[in-house]
């Protein structure tokens, strides 16, 4: 149990944070999900669009500092590469 200010407003900033890193990782997760399924289906446009969608999450929390921007780069890489053998 925090003690001092600083550290009880901390636990309140900490949950908070908890909260939105978790639903930027779900929402990556789901995009992540959804261009596999499309590589499945194999159109090609839609496939390319899904990529693009989760590329450019992927970016956006690389920059908030949700995921290390190298795991995001190696994700991308390999999203791209699957993409790329289906369409």
């Amino acid at each position: 149990m925090p003690n001092t200010k600083s550290a009880i407003k901390r636990t309140r900033s900490n949950a908070k944070k908890e909260q939105v890193n978790r639903a930027v990782k779900s929402r990556i997760g789901t995009l992540e999900r959804q261009l596999k399924d499309t590589v499945a289906q194999g159109n090609k446009d839609a496939i390319q669009s899904a990529l693009r969608t989760v590329t450019s999450a992927y970016d956006k929390a690389a920059k908030k500092g949700v995921v290390h921007a190298n795991k995001a780069s190696n994700k991308k890489s390999s999203l791209t590469k699957l993409a790329n053998k289906a369409g």
